[in-house]
C-alpha cells in the first residue's frame, strides 16, 4: 500500500459542475462523458500547489511521496505528508503512510454508504487535511466527487443542492458560513462529516434545519492520529463520541485509566512523525501516541477539556479556553468567540473574550463566572466587526490576541 488508486467509476468534479479535465503526463485519458480519471506514473519534487484541483489530485493518486502545499520545504522521502492549520503556530508537516489513510476508508464506506454512485463534497482547500482525506477517500472508493474550494458560500451552498450531494465533509467554520450565506435547504445529504473542532449546539441546530434528512455525525480527531472518536445522535453535547472503529483510548498514559488527564492512543491510523524542525507535542510511547490534548471517559465517552498548547494558569489554576468558547457560543447574539489569555503581574494572567454579534457584557461576564469561577473566567469582552481566520476557516488566535483585522493567510 504505497500509493492511492483511483477507483475506475470515480468522477472528479470542480467549481464549474464539469468533469475536471486532465493534465498531462499525469493522466492516459479522460471520458467527456464519464469524466472517468485514470492517472499514470509520474515524479513531483517538493511539496505541489493545491489549484488547480485536478492537478493537485493527481500528485496524490501519483507513485512518488506527496504534499500538497509547503512547495519550497523538501520533498518527502516516502508516503506523504499533509500540514496542520497553523492555528496557534506554523503549520506542521505531517508525515504518514498511505495505509494510515487506506485503513479507515473500508471502516467509512460501511459506515457512510462510500462507494461508486455516491456523491460526495468537500468544501476547503486541499492543503487542508480534511478535504484532502475526504476527496482522496471518495476517488479511492469510486464515488463522484466535488471540490468546491473557491466558491463563495451561498455558491457553495446552491452548488450542493444543484448536484444532489449525499456526503459533505466540512469543519464547523464551513457550516456557519453556510448558514449565514443563505440560500437552498440541502434535502438530498445523508450525511453530514464534521472535523477540525467541536460543533457548538447553535451550530448544530442550524446544520439540522439546513438538512433535515441528514445524519450528522461528528468526529474528533487530530493531524497526528487521524479518527480518534465518532459522535452520533446519542452522544451527550460536551462529549465527543466513542472510539472510533480500531482505536484504543487511554487517559493519563498508554491504556491509562485515570480520572482526567493527557489523551492517548493507539490505532491504525497513526501518523511517522513531524517532517522538518517544527515538532508538534505529540509523544511517543510504547506503541501509543500521545496528543496534545486533556480530557476524561464518561460512560464510554470521551469528553475533551482543551489543548495543552492553550491550556493557561491563571491565578494558579489551568483554564481551558477551548470549553468557555463553546459555552458563549451558547448564549444568543453572539455570532463568533474566542478567549486568549492577557499577561497579569498579579495573576500569572487574565483571560479576555473576543466576540462578534451582539450581548450584554456584565451578563456575559457573569454567566462566564457562574460556570467557570470566578477566577479563571475572562474579567473583560473585546469586541469585534470583523473575524480573523485562517485558510482552513479555523479562527487566527495569534491575529485576534494582536488585534490584527481580518483577512486569509
Amino acid at each position: 500500500m504505497n500509493r492511492f488508486h483511483w477507483h475506475p467509476e470515480a468522477r472528479l468534479f470542480g467549481a464549474n459542475d464539469h468533469a475536471a479535465q486532465g493534465f498531462a503526463p499525469a493522466f492516459d485519458a479522460i471520458s467527456e462523458t464519464k469524466g472517468v480519471a485514470v492517472p499514470r506514473p509520474f515524479g513531483v519534487l517538493g511539496g505541489c500547489p493545491e489549484r488547480p484541483v485536478n492537478t493537485a489530485l493527481q500528485r496524490a493518486f501519483g507513485p512518488a511521496p506527496f504534499r500538497i502545499g509547503a512547495p519550497d520545504a523538501p520533498a518527502p522521502a516516502s508516503g506523504f505528508e499533509t500540514l496542520t492549520s497553523g492555528s496557534t503556530g506554523a503549520p506542521r508537516r505531517i508525515a504518514r503512510s498511505v495505509g494510515s489513510w487506506q485503513r479507515s476508508f473500508a471502516v467509512n464506506s460501511g459506515l457512510f454508504g462510500l462507494g461508486p454512485g455516491a456523491r460526495v463534497a468537500v468544501l476547503g482547500r486541499l492543503v487542508q487535511s480534511l478535504s484532502l482525506y475526504g476527496a482522496v477517500e471518495g476517488l479511492s472508493l469510486g464515488a463522484a466527487v466535488h471540490v468546491l474550494d473557491g466558491m463563495r458560500p451561498d455558491r457553495q451552498r446552491a452548488a450542493l443542492a444543484a448536484r444532489r450531494i449525499g456526503v459533505l465533509w466540512a469543519s464547523p467554520p464551513q457550516l456557519q458560513l453556510l448558514l449565514e450565506a443563505g440560500g437552498p435547504d440541502l434535502p438530498d445529504l445523508r450525511f453530514v462529516l464534521v472535523g477540525g473542532a467541536k460543533l457548538d449546539t447553535g451550530l448544530r441546530a442550524g446544520v439540522a434545519r439546513l438538512c433535515p434528512g441528514a445524519k450528522l455525525r461528528e468526529f474528533y480527531g487530530a493531524a497526528e492520529a487521524s479518527f480518534i472518536s465518532l459522535a452520533d445522535d446519542e452522544t451527550p453535547d460536551h462529549a465527543v463520541g466513542r472510539p472510533y472503529p480500531g482505536v484504543e483510548i487511554g487517559i493519563g498514559g498508554p491504556a491509562g485509566r485515570a480520572t482526567q488527564g493527557r489523551v492517548w492512543v493507539r490505532s491504525p491510523y497513526l501518523f511517522c512523525g513531524y517532517g522538518g524542525p517544527n515538532a508538534g507535542v505529540a509523544e511517543w510511547r510504547d506503541g501509543w501516541l500521545g496528543l496534545g490534548e486533556v480530557g476524561r471517559i464518561e460512560a464510554g465517552q470521551l469528553v475533551l477539556l482543551g489543548r495543552i498548547d492553550r491550556m493557561v494558569t491563571v491565578a494558579g489554576q489551568n483554564a481551558y479556553p477551548e470549553a468557555m468558547e463553546l459555552f458563549l457560543l451558547t448564549l444568543p447574539g453572539l455570532m463568533r468567540a474566542a478567549v486568549v489569555p492577557r499577561a497579569d503581574g498579579l495573576r500569572g494572567h487574565v483571560l479576555e473574550a473576543v466576540l462578534m454579534g451582539v450581548g450584554d457584557e456584565t451578563q456575559i461576564l457573569a454567566a462566564l463566572r457562574a460556570r467557570f469561577g470566578a477566577l479563571v473566567a475572562p474579567r473583560r469582552v473585546r469586541w469585534r466587526q470583523d473575524w480573523p481566520v485562517l485558510a482552513s476557516g479555523k479562527t487566527d488566535l495569534a491575529a485576534l490576541a494582536r488585534g490584527d483585522c481580518t483577512g486569509i493567510e
